[in-house]
């Protein structure tokens, strides 16, 4: 079993942690030194005050089961950063094992017999160069097993020889390699195969002879190949045809003689097939589901399949019986997005995850057999009324072209404040990263605080180019279409001033990733009827982002974006980046960036805050010296948040 911990981000990570403030009269916070301020004004201790209630919530991820016994691992925060924690029984507590000052992930445990140790993914600082840890759970000692340098990511145990397989970097930095290791023995790490792209593990087989791994050429386009363990010999399993297709979370059959993965080749949205290995046959399983299917598992005696759904936003569990090739009934979730799929070694029992917008996520599991639920965790919302966090909507918003003869719609989530507010209501127009992501409905932490305290909409949409609505609509923005997506923020802005209950004279726009440029983007078009606008790590100028973007990832964002290495699709690529517009950006900004980011680098930050401020312009810059690609860490992310209400105070309230 391949157990990962996914923490959210962006909607997200510079948002997440608990501000420990001490009440103290003083005539301003001080910012942690890990932070570069740059125009940020002094924050009052009253505003700290008032803020802290939605701070202190927190939330669980499952990280695996125990081999045997009926414990699992979590990931959770007590202090500054994620970390693992072991809970040997529902709703029990939760017993912290790792105490990095990084964020830490569970991979899973060591199998075999009396060898109590896990297998971590720990990062510094947010560079994202994960390395792999042997932690012994009598000791507490841990064991590198990787390089210490390199990107070391998707690594899978296999369930009972205990062997490790992953993908690495170590080589030449671009390419990523498959390497098989025994964690009681780093000395045993071998490459297994030299790749050209990006390759990743995805499952053992059951006899531990072989791995499936994917080939990753870009959002719309994988491959999936059979890799012998012993010999190092590559077979490919999916067929070359001429229109791209994605492949992936497949996982063998309990026989090893077949496949469970997910498609979208001649179909538009991602579904569930079963491969057979030996004619290479793909028979659909679920071709009437007009959703994506996204996270699989599998049942150790191979009788059930568990799949989430992506339904129209929502993530809904299905449980599929292998023996007869149907859906079995729908089992009863609490109410909320269903992700984290894990099956018990052992056990017809399921794990997964459950986050709504009144809950920040928790643990529970399901026995598939019985049908019963069980709850393992039980986390904290803070000293507020979770009843009186709004519930979002789903609002469909029409954009300027056409789709089967009708307008195209986009669809957004509408959160509207309540008593004692009154409308037309200030509005913040928050847009996902990726660009292949998705605003879905979930805890929002303390963006609640924007909606219950200051009285402000938030609205988050889902343009052209998001994932969830078909792989047509998810290539709408590809290449020389960019700004067709930025084009769908003007058609959002022409709804908001149809709404009776939302003031269009008072709209921010703010993004994090794919969602800063979209965010810097917006305010060289709309400025005329934005307040303000807030870029979260975000491209400011795509040839510059393609050239110094992490090495691992350029080929990828290549195939999104463009070849900046072609002069025409150069020149394209400068006239559309927010850099070489920047005249045209006639509202105040906030700027942040993390020091260490190896996605978006801080000089796309740092050039487009040098160029606004040259022109007069009003801007805020954090910069997070100990962070990646969003704020991670407990004192940066409160300050942030400080900063943030401070400048949507000063620039959107007034």
């Amino acid at each position: 079993m391949i157990a990962r911990l996914r923490p959210t981000f962006l909607r997200g990570a510079w948002l997440v942690g608990v501000w420990a403030f001490a009440a103290a009269a003083t005539a301003s916070v001080d910012p942690p030194p890990s932070l570069e301020l740059e125009g940020v004004p002094a924050i009052s201790p009253e505003l700290a005050r008032g803020v802290t209630r939605y701070q202190n919530f927190r939330s669980a991820a499952f990280a695996g089961w125990h081999p045997t016994r009926r414990e699992m691992l979590i990931g959770t925060r007590f202090a500054d950063t994620v970390q693992v924690h072991q809970v040997t029984t529902p709703l029990g507590a939760r017993r912290q094992l790792t105490f990095f000052p990084d964020r830490c992930t569970a991979i899973g445990f060591d199998p075999r017999p009396g060898s109590e140790s896990l297998l971590l993914s720990m990062d510094e600082g947010g560079s994202e160069n994960f390395q792999l840890y042997r932690f012994d759970l009598a000791s507490g000692g841990t064991t590198l097993l990787t390089d210490g340098k390199s990107r070391n990511t998707a690594a899978a145990i296999h369930p009972r020889t205990g062997m490790v397989a992953y993908s690495t970097t170590r080589r030449n930095g671009r390419d990523w390699d498959i390497h098989v290791i025994d964690p009681r023995d780093p000395a045993s790490d071998r490459t297994l195969y030299e790749a050209t792209g990006a390759f990743s593990v995805s499952d053992w087989s059951p006899d531990g002879k072989s791995l499936l791994v994917v080939e990753s050429v870009s959002i719309a386009e994988s491959h999936l190949y059979l890799l012998e363990v012993a010999s190092g010999r590559i077979e490919p399993l999916t067929p070359g045809d001429a229109e791209p297709a994605f492949f992936g979370s497949a996982r063998f059959t309990q026989d090893g003689g077949g496949l469970f993965l997910v498609s979208d080749r001649e179909h538009e949205f991602r579904t569930l097939f079963r491969m057979d290995l030996g004619t290479r046959r793909m028979t659909p399983l679920t071709p009437s589901l007009p959703w994506d299917v996204g996270d699989l598992a599998l049942s150790h005696d191979g009788r059930t399949l568990a799949f989430v759904a992506n339904e129209d936003g929502s993530g809904v569990l299905h449980l599929f019986d292998t023996a007869s090739g149907t859906e079995r009934t729908r089992p009863q979730t609490p109410p909320g997005q269903v992700s984290g799929l894990g099956f018990h070694p052992s056990r017809a029992e399921l794990a997964f995850r459950v986050e709504s917008a009144r809950s920040p996520g928790d643990v529970y599991s399901l026995d598939v057999v019985a049908g019963t639920l069980t709850r393992w965790t039980a986390s904290e919302v803070g000293p507020i009324d979770a009843a009186r966090i709004p519930e979002p909507r789903q609002v469909r918003v029409p954009t300027f072209d056409q789709a089967g003869g009708k307008p195209r719609e986009i669809a957004a989530l509408l959160s509207l404040p309540g008593e004692p507010y009154r409308p037309p209501f200030p509005v913040v127009i928050e847009i996902h990263g990726g660009p292949e992501g998705q605003a879905r409905s979930g805890f929002e932490g303390r963006d609640n605080y924007l909606v219950m305290e200051m009285g402000i909409a938030q609205l988050r949409p889902n343009v052209r180019g998001s994932t969830g609505y078909g792989k047509t609509f998810a290539a709408l923005d590809n290449g020389r279409l960019r700004e067709d997506s930025v084009k769908d923020i003007g058609a959002l802005l022409d709804w908001i001033a149809t709404r009776p209950e939302l003031d269009a004279k008072r709209v921010c726009v703010m993004g994090g990733s794919y969602g800063g440029y979209m965010s810097l983007a917006s305010m060289v078009h709309f400025s005329a009827r934005l307040r303000c606008g807030i870029d979260v790590v975000g491209i400011s100028d795509f040839v510059t982002f393609l050239e110094s973007t992490s090495e691992y990832r350029r080929a990828l964002r290549r195939v999104e974006y463009g070849d900046e290495r072609d002069p025409e699709m150069r020149t394209f690529l400068k006239s559309i980046s927010p850099l070489s517009q920047v005249e045209r950006i006639a509202v105040p900004m906030l700027v942040v960036q993390g020091a260490n980011d190896p996605r978006v680098p801080r000089t796309e930050a740092e050039q487009v805050v040098r160029s606004v401020r040259e022109r007069g312009k009003t801007v805020w810059y954090v910069l997070g010296k100990d962070e990646g690609h969003g704020f991670a860490k407990k004192a940066n992310a409160d300050y942030l948040q400080l900063a943030t209400l401070r400048f949507l105070e000063e620039f959107l309230l007034k």
